[in-house]
């Protein structure tokens, strides 16, 4: 199960809008993957669905980390050049 979500939002400045709050409220919701979850939990997913949609995430953030690494590197010896 996820953790908590804390999500307080305060006028900062004396004089701050509400557009400028309602801004920050949004990006702190979006941070927090509270919409998201919300949607998910909307239905039931079977525990093998879970699964291999958890499995499917963790081969993209693979190919990510990996395609990342091999960009820095193609940087390192552009600069060596």
């Amino acid at each position: 199960m996820k953790k908590a979500s804390q999500v307080i939002i305060r006028p900062r400045h004396h004089r701050e809008s509400p557009e400028r709050l309602i801004r920050r409220f949004l990006k702190k919701v979006k941070k927090e993957r509270i919409v998201e979850e919300v949607r998910e939990r909307r239905r039931y997913k079977k525990p093998s669905v879970k699964k291999k949609e958890k499995q499917e995430r963790a081969r993209r953030a693979r190919y990510r980390e990996e395609q990342k690494r091999i960009r820095a590197q193609q940087r390192r010896t552009r600069k060596n050049k």
